[in-house]
């Protein structure tokens, strides 16, 4: 049986034909419809001024994408916290979270305070909040995550992240679609970072980049193509272990993510073999129950080694699974464009933070 969210790709990407998806489609059609608008209004309300724009004491760095799911913004987020830290700031990561409780951490956040141990991490529903506590404990640069629709909070640089492998979400707004705005909006954009282009011919690469530009117009922003690549393992109990452990394996992997699409293709390539795969929607909350049908599954498909992603990883006790071994892929960000376009702007941020 397929995982709810495949069904609703399917669903929605026109994969599922009969009468019963095509009324499905309308309905999601007919919804979209009022969601559409409000977003439109509130997004009108900011560029007339009518919606106040708070600004943090320090600049302010905004990561996001115009489609709900997995675009790859962490590693990016990642990737800007380190360069940052390097050139001297004390950067924070600010967020909303994402269906969590006051006290509890996102699964993004989990994943970002493994891989930067020394970066704090604040998060509050409001997150002028979450800036004024990072401020207050320090900070000098604002990274914020997952911020292009949240405009509330001004931002010296705004960057949107594409995921050449699904760019524009069935370009349908929620929920026919995975759009959570017109894809117009991307003009508020200052550079547009295209992630996973490794996984799609060049043709395609330049026909993405070619709908951006109709959208831009006449504005020219830095284009910018980069790539994931896997950089270690890491065990359950926190252990770092080399590429080379998938050397030769059987694998089974899961995943909990937006789209598990780029993280499965990267399990089928050799030097290891790919046994079984299965998918579970994002930010999804594993059971016990959970765990023990992953580790039979695994062991029915004749795997000797369980894979995962990290954001997952994050959730599962130290333990791992019952009786299979399990170990996460950590994923670092790798330009494949000059990242020159993009270094100047954090400089002019930097220059302005001077004046």
């Amino acid at each position: 049986m397929l995982p709810d969210a495949e069904r609703f790709r399917r669903l929605i990407d026109g994969r599922q034909t009969g009468l019963l998806p095509a009324v499905a489609r309308a309905g999601l059609a007919a919804a979209a419809v009022p969601y559409g608008a409000a977003v439109s209004l509130r997004n009108l309300a900011f560029d007339s001024g009518l919606l106040a724009v708070e600004r943090a004491t320090v600049p302010v760095i905004s990561v996001g994408n115009l489609t709900v799911g997995g675009t790859g913004k962490t590693p990016l987020v990642a990737w800007l916290a380190k360069q940052s830290a390097e050139h001297g700031w004390r950067p924070a990561i600010v967020s909303r979270g994402y269906g969590v409780a006051a006290g509890e951490r996102s699964d993004e956040a989990a994943e970002l305070e493994l891989l930067l141990p020394d970066v704090p991490h604040h998060a509050a529903r409001r997150r002028i909040e979450a800036a004024v506590a990072a401020t207050t404990s320090g900070a000098s640069l604002i990274i914020l995550d997952d911020g292009f629709q949240h405009r509330r909070l001004a931002r010296d640089l705004n960057l949107l992240v594409i995921d050449a492998t699904d760019p524009f979400g069935c370009s349908r707004l929620l929920p026919r679609g995975l759009l959570r705005e017109s894809v117009a909006g991307m003009r508020r954009a200052d550079a547009i970072i295209l992630t996973r282009s490794d996984r799609v011919p060049v043709k395609t690469r330049q026909q993405i980049r070619a709908i951006c530009q109709q959208h831009l117009g006449l504005r020219q922003i830095p284009w910018l193509e980069t790539e994931h690549r896997p950089r270690e393992l890491r065990a359950a109990d926190g252990r770092c272990l080399p590429l080379k452990t998938l050397e030769g394996r059987r694998l089974f992997g899961f995943a909990g993510i937006g789209n598990p699409v780029p993280f499965r293709g990267l399990l089928e390539e050799p030097p290891h073999q790919l046994v079984g795969f299965t998918s579970f929607p994002d930010h999804h909350p594993y059971s016990a129950d959970d765990l023990a049908k992953l580790s039979q599954q695994a062991v029915a498909s004749g795997a000797d080694l369980a894979v995962t992603t990290l954001k997952d990883l994050v959730k599962l006790p130290r333990e791992g699974l019952p009786g299979m071994p399990l170990l996460a892929v950590v994923i670092g960000l790798a330009f494949v464009s000059d990242p020159a376009p993009l270094e100047q702007l954090l400089l002019r941020v930097r220059q302005n933070a001077k004046d």
